[in-house]
């Protein structure tokens, strides 16, 4: 039997963790579309329905230590509100709170989540995203990667589920892998920016363009995230 090299294995490790947290995002979208089986679409957001959303996104964050926001964004067809709907809860230090969004087309800090890749995409394509790094000026102000995926009523999209976690939390994550790496290493994301490298040779958010002559990319097995890991030959 072969023994898998550091890089190798570095990436199977990598994508056995993203499948993990993949499934239990599908769960919570499929959680969220259960808790209206029989609602006349457009839904009606009642204060009982943000009630049990935030259950769900609290259980989430409880359950997912690494995780540091949570919760569920509405299509604006999906909705009877012109605004449409982002219910959107993160951790603080000792406490989780709601985050608050300005929706109003043409406000001062209008958020236009619906042309944002992760929810974008999600409609687009019915799967699973996965997009970052970006730097989350809204909430967070540090480096985030955000994970959703689509939940579906009665067949159609209506939004997504998902969660954000620090790339700092992702570096004490995979850093032990990568570093089992000989030489430089680094995790990309989908359009080759950096999530988290090795060493000061990539910078998180930086851009390979092109995989350079020493270097080889290993998928990260994950469907529809399009990871790689980027290391020596």
């Amino acid at each position: 039997m072969t023994t898998p090299t550091p890089a190798v294995q570095a990436a199977a490790d990598i994508a056995a963790w993203m499948n993990a947290l993949g499934l239990d995002v599908h769960q919570f979208a499929a959680r969220t579309a259960a808790l209206w089986p029989d609602r006349p679409s457009p839904l009606t957001i009642a204060p009982s329905d943000i009630a049990r959303l935030e259950s769900l996104a609290k259980e989430f964050l409880e359950s997912h230590t690494f995780v540091v926001g949570a919760g569920v964004i509405f299509s604006t067809e999906a909705i009877k509100s012109s605004e449409g709907g982002l219910e959107w809860w993160i951790r603080r230090q000792d406490s989780v709170e709601k985050l608050e969004f300005d929706l109003t087309p043409g406000g001062e800090r209008f958020y236009d989540y619906q042309n944002m890749p992760f929810f974008a995409a999600a409609n687009r394509t019915g799967e699973q995203t996965a997009w970052g790094p970006y730097v989350d000026y809204l909430g967070l102000d540090e480096y985030i990667l955000t994970h959703s995926a689509p939940i579906l009523l009665k067949g159609k999209f209506a939004g997504v589920a998902g969660c954000d976690i620090r790339i700092r939390k992702l570096e004490e994550i995979f850093m032990p892998a990568l570093r089992a790496i000989p030489g430089d290493a680094a995790l990309l994301n989908g359009s080759g920016r950096v999530v988290v490298g090795n060493s000061g040779a990539y910078l998180v958010g930086e851009r390979i363009r092109s995989t350079p002559k020493d270097k080889v990319l290993i998928p990260i097995e994950v469907p529809h995230l399009g990871f790689s890991l980027l290391s020596s030959r």
